[in-house]
């Protein structure tokens, strides 16, 4: 096992830019995964790690050598504790860390049976969390517009917990052509809809579109979208991004386990 102590490495100096930088991490095709539970989700997912680095606390702890176990053959790197720290951007960092290429699947919406169409999301946090929510209601894909954050960023994958291995994610997607091409309905909250979405039929191949935190859907894709508003009897007018997807997967899930 290699082990490096040095800021100067290149090896850690490639981590620190993938950790850091959107364009580094595209232009590698390469991300980072921090700690146990984005790693094991990796693996279940039939995904394996490139590298692997790990300080040596991580080493003895239990559930990093059952992982490592099932790694044995992924290059592992022991990191200094300061320099692991650097990496990592959790307060109290669980000690491993993994290289992976992210899946860039072709995209197609002809495949899709119940997905979510995300326009301009730019906040890791809620684009994470509407990655999890999918990944939980039983979507088969996410597609994002060019405006959204980067979906592979360590931010958006920690909120996305383990989701980004249990569905599709398909990045600068033109939506208002693949909402065209779906071959079934996408629908989206709209303040000016008269159909609540607890009336809509949302059997069949499903998609729904949900716009940026601030200015909502473009006019080009809610045109080509069946519009829909989420019932609020209480005192306010609208619901966080990441919640209002949450509400409306959730609503789909619930009909479509009765279809």
């Amino acid at each position: 096992m290699k082990h490096i102590s040095s800021r100067d490495n290149p090896l850690f100096k490639e981590l620190v830019r993938l950790a850091g930088s959107a364009r580094q991490r595209r232009k590698a095709g390469q991300t980072l995964l921090d700690g146990v539970h984005l790693l094991s989700a990796c693996i279940a997912s039939g995904k394996r790690p490139l590298q692997l680095v790990a300080t040596q606390a991580a080493l003895q702890d239990d559930e990093v050598a059952a992982l490592l176990q099932q790694l044995s053959d992924i290059p592992l790197t022991r990191l200094d504790d300061n320099l692991f720290a650097e990496l990592s951007e959790l307060k109290t960092p669980s000690g491993i860390l993994a290289l992976i290429e992210p899946s860039q699947p072709a995209v197609s919406a002809t495949h899709s049976r119940f997905c979510l169409l995300l326009e301009d999301i730019q906040d890791p946090g809620n684009l994470g969390s509407m990655v999890r929510s999918a990944a939980a209601a039983g979507c088969d894909a996410v597609f994002m517009s060019q405006g959204c954050a980067d979906a592979w960023s360590p931010k958006v994958l920690r909120a996305g917990m383990g989701g980004h291995f249990a569905l599709s994610i398909h990045e600068s997607v033109e939506l208002p052509a693949l909402a065209t091409s779906f071959p079934g309905k996408v629908y989206a909250a709209a303040l000016q809809a008269t159909a609540s979405l607890y009336d809509c039929d949302l059997g069949g191949p499903l998609g729904f579109a949900i716009g940026n935190e601030g200015a909502g859907l473009s006019a080009g894709l809610l045109d080509i979208c069946q519009p829909f508003t989420i019932p609020m009897p209480g005192r306010v007018e609208s619901l966080n991004a990441a919640v209002a997807a949450a509400v409306c997967l959730f609503e789909a899930a619930r009909q479509r386990a009765h279809h």
